[in-house]
């Protein structure tokens, strides 16, 4: 199974990216899928999540009202749009399931 996330990039501080997270070799249906950020210096740490089932999201409470995690069943994907972004917003960003981690990628916002 692989984990491939992708959509990171040098962005100005209140602009808006998309990330995705698609896997290979399985299917998300029946977990929850997450998505995890990890500044420099910094732990690891958790920014939101769906249930793949339910659609049931959650948050970290700095990203609340910004960011959105979406799925697209079809596509076996999980988005995670991220608008007004901030430099400390700044991190490799992970997706996660089943206690798989892929590969991140790099966000970086300018002030």
């Amino acid at each position: 199974v692989q984990l491939q996330a992708s959509g990171g990039g040098l962005v100005q501080a209140g602009t808006s990216l998309r990330l995705s997270c698609a896997t290979s070799g399985d299917t998300f249906r029946g977990y929850t899928v997450g998505w995890f950020r990890q500044a420099p210096g910094k732990e690891r740490e958790f920014v939101a999540a769906i249930r793949w089932n339910s659609g049931t999201t959650s948050y970290e409470d700095s990203v609340k009202g910004r960011f959105t995690i979406s799925k697209d069943n079809a596509k076996n994907t999980v988005y995670l749009q991220m608008n007004s972004l901030k430099p400390e917003d700044t991190a490799v960003y992970y997706c996660a399931f089943n206690d798989i981690y892929g590969q991140g990628t790099l966000v970086t916002v300018s002030s």
